[in-house]
């Protein structure tokens, strides 16, 4: 969406009074199924402008992440194109979706 709105504020707009909360979406899937390598634990992410980060906050803390509030909802302006670039490395480049073990590991 770029720097002026996110798919988290549409979303949010869209959905009047509903709770918007914007997670899970800076990993790819190898790190949603085990957020460790070795002693390290990924981060997970999260923004949003209400309680509901607490309920998010559990829950990624119970799946294994180390959960980093990181501000408001208008901050997944940011996340977003993090994803993105997620995407241009995994998939454009061919790097894979476990590139970020290999970074890790350096």
């Amino acid at each position: 969406m770029g720097h002026t709105t996110s798919g988290a504020e549409q979303v949010a707009g869209w959905a009047r009074g509903a709770k918007v909360v914007n997670a899970f979406n800076t990993v790819g899937w190898p790190v949603m199924a085990n957020p460790r390598v070795g002693t390290r634990t990924a981060s997970m992410l999260i923004c949003g402008d209400d309680a509901a980060k607490a309920v998010v906050t559990q829950l990624s803390d119970e799946l294994g992440f180390e959960t980093t509030d990181v501000g408001p909802l208008s901050v997944a302006r940011l996340l977003e194109p993090y994803r993105m670039l997620w995407i241009q490395m995994c998939i454009v480049l061919g790097w894979g979706p476990d590139f970020a073990f290999q970074l890790i590991k350096r």
